[in-house]
């Protein structure tokens, strides 16, 4: 089943350009470090599950690049932007060359099946 985004022909030309740009800051960022990383986690501070992710690619020595963007008590509403941005409603956020692959258990699933080696074989 196909994601819904609510087409750009339902959104009134007059906001259009502020719905476009609304926190962009950190979806920049995450892209631009998508497109320089093979792996990408993207958590935020006292949480235990980006810990947990870059904990599984430690110990296979998977090098990666890890974001931080604040914690429960703040940048929520731009944290929003990401989760907007991606469809996905939690951190961590792991991307692996590129393709959102889920969060800490899904990306521990990945490891475990062989699966996250093969996606890193692949050429970009």
């Amino acid at each position: 089943m196909p994601r819904s985004i609510l087409d750009e022909t339902h959104i009134h030309p007059a906001i259009r350009s502020k719905v476009a740009g609304h926190q962009q800051v950190m979806v920049q960022e995450v892209t631009a470090a998508i497109g320089g990383n093979d792996v990408v986690v993207v958590g935020m501070g006292l949480n235990p599950f980006p810990k947990q992710a870059c904990k599984a690619l430690d110990l296979i020595k998977q090098p990666y690049k890890y974001l931080e963007y604040g914690n429960y008590f703040n940048t929520w509403r731009e944290r929003n932007a990401l989760k907007m941005w991606t469809g996905w409603p939690t951190l961590p956020m792991v991307f692996v060359k590129g393709t959102l692959v889920g969060g800490a258990s899904d990306l521990q699933t990945l490891i475990d099946s062989g699966e996250l080696k093969q996606m890193l074989a692949q050429p970009a």
